[in-house]
């Protein structure tokens, strides 16, 4: 196909105003005029002809460049293959019209030899939209990507051409986002501080009214709090760009998905403690948890549940604490999965929380679907539970909405879990004991049953994990009365000629070398654990450790 450069100008007659085009007498001058040029494309589907021309060029190699570089272009085609010239044409036509920077060779070759819609000017926002817009799956996992979407993706990215997202766009939008974390810190303390200041300033007293408003004020100038972006935000963030640019592969929009390139910080799972005395002080003297997961010890269960015992919503915290369900398995938990002469319960459905709203779904996994065994004590306060509800159908009479759920309103309408969260804070707040999440009496029903000798299978069964490493990591805290049994049967293990901190007693005399040496009468016996006051008819039996000190050191 025919393709020239020529030079032109745009000086016109001073009489009639017409262009002097090729006549204009300055032509002969290089560095008058500008340079063009102009590539014959292949005709359109109805046989008319169409050309690519483009003008401005300072000299005559820059013209001749992009004439080369748009030959190219037409090159990556085969003469017989119409159909892709006839897509390098478009191509073309559609950077004519839009003054365009010239598309690069070896991009137009891969997406060419992809299919790929050459003339695409889809940004990164626009395709997250669409995409969005037609996912399927849970609710809950939807309104996430929604949120990230929205928050994070669409305001740092979603400008750019969805065909030429790069992993450095992606680098950069992370680390901005590690930098606004720092912003947000500084702005959360600042804020925290003023507050303190302003608690500290007397009511009464013209000055202080003064100072306290000019505080105040300050405080309102001040940006809300906010959450930090943690590394388990910024993975959850790059899964759901991932998922996108997937789909967008599979529409074959694009050839690459950088999102699975980008190296990020390992979003840890918190690993959980247990509430020690010595953390309890800690915790009292500072204000700050050591975990974000923390793990009643047995006598601190007992004594919530023995506080708790008259609150209609006892047998739910007991079967959480006893068996591990999550907060919307016990709240979605129905009369006809529930088998108390067997001692067995179902985990069939759950209540999911989206937003405000709450819906009816399936177990979190397929292995969250799971049959559970009860002790004698949580089939007691189930049946005695179910007596309580028969009474409240009978008071409310047809006001009554029957649900089907084990746990209930006054009503018999469904749970809010929220609420049941919220109920949980009040009650272990009232009598002080140490903070826990409603989901870390899950977590202390895993450790229980780690100390009564349940190994890792039965506890990920119990619980419903999918993965057992899950469980190993997260969920199992070694409660420190079977931690020091451990320990005293490990040293125990090593024979030693005399205890710790004693002096070898003298041989008698005739005693063989191959006599085992008694232990003296006076040595100190071990240090047992003590009981905290009042401790409750809920907290199961543990290991305690030997009677008498090991020899270790």
């Amino acid at each position: 196909m025919k393709g020239s450069t020529h030079r032109r100008c745009y000086c016109r007659d001073a009489n009639t105003g017409k262009p002097l085009g090729k006549a204009c007498p300055k032509l002969s001058s290089r560095k008058h005029g500008s340079y063009s040029i102009r590539q014959e494309l292949p005709p359109r589907e109805d046989g008319a002809r169409r050309s690519f021309s483009r003008a401005g060029y300072e000299t005559l190699k820059a013209a001749q460049t992009d004439l080369d570089h748009i030959r190219a272009l037409l090159g990556l085609a085969e003469i017989d293959d119409t159909e892709n010239l006839a897509r390098l044409a478009d191509l073309l036509e559609l950077v004519a019209d839009e003054k365009a920077p010239l598309p690069e060779i070896e991009a137009t070759r891969r997406r060419l030899s992809h299919g790929l819609d050459l003339t695409s000017r889809l940004t990164v926002g626009e395709w997250l939209d669409m995409w969005l817009s037609g996912k399927k799956g849970r609710p809950s996992a939807i309104s996430r990507d929604e949120s990230n979407i929205r928050v994070h993706l669409r305001p740092r990215i979603g400008h750019l051409r969805l065909d030429r997202l790069r992993v450095i766009h992606l680098t950069e939008m992370f680390d901005a986002i590690a930098e606004a974390n720092v912003e947000i810190a500084e702005g959360n303390s600042a804020r925290r501080k003023a507050v303190e200041d302003l608690a500290l300033i007397p009511w009464k007293g013209r000055d202080h009214r003064t100072r306290r408003k000019a505080i105040k004020a300050a405080i309102d100038e001040m940006d809300p709090y906010r959450r930090i972006v943690g590394p388990s935000t910024r993975q959850r963030v790059r899964s759901t760009l991932r998922a996108a640019l997937n789909a967008a592969i599979a529409q074959q929009l694009i050839t690459f998905n950088p999102a699975a390139h980008v190296d990020l910080e390992a979003g840890k799972r918190p690993k959980a403690l247990v509430w020690t005395d010595e953390r309890i002080l800690h915790w009292k003297r500072t204000g700050e948890k050591p975990s974000p997961v923390m793990v009643w010890t047995p006598e601190h269960t007992g004594l919530f549940l023995d506080h708790i015992a008259e609150d209609r919503l006892y047998a739910l915290f007991h079967l959480i604490a006893f068996r591990g369900l999550r907060r919307g398995e016990a709240c979605g938990q129905r009369w006809t999965d529930t088998h108390l002469d067997a001692g067995l319960i179902t985990v069939a459905k759950q209540l999911v929380v989206n937003g405000w709203e709450v819906y009816e779904d399936d177990p979190k996994t397929d292995a969250g679907a799971r049959t559970i065994a009860l002790d004698s004590d949580t089939v007691h306060a189930l049946r005695r539970h179910r007596a309580q509800q028969d009474v409240a159908r009978a008071q409310w009479k047809s006001a009554w909405v029957e649900t089907g759920r084990v746990f209930t309103r006054e009503n018999g309408e469904l749970l809010h879990p929220a609420n049941v969260t919220r109920r949980f804070i009040e009650l272990y707040e009232e009598i002080g004991l140490p903070p826990v999440r409603l989901h870390d009496l899950r977590h202390g029903a895993a450790t229980l049953a780690h100390a009564a000798g349940a190994d890792l299978k039965d506890i990920q069964e119990m619980l419903g994990h999918s993965s057992i490493t899950i469980t190993a990591d997260t969920y199992t805290s070694l409660l420190p009365e079977a931690d020091l049994a451990i320990a005293e049967a490990a040293a125990r293990l090593v024979p030693r000629a005399r205890t710790a901190g004693q002096e070898a007693p003298a041989k008698a005399v005739g005693c063989s070398e191959n006599e085992p040496e008694t232990v003296p009468d006076h040595a100190a016996p071990s240090v047992g654990i003590p009981e905290p006051d009042g401790t409750s008819a809920h907290a199961p039996l543990t290991q305690t450790a030997p009677d008498g000190e090991s020899g270790a050191e």
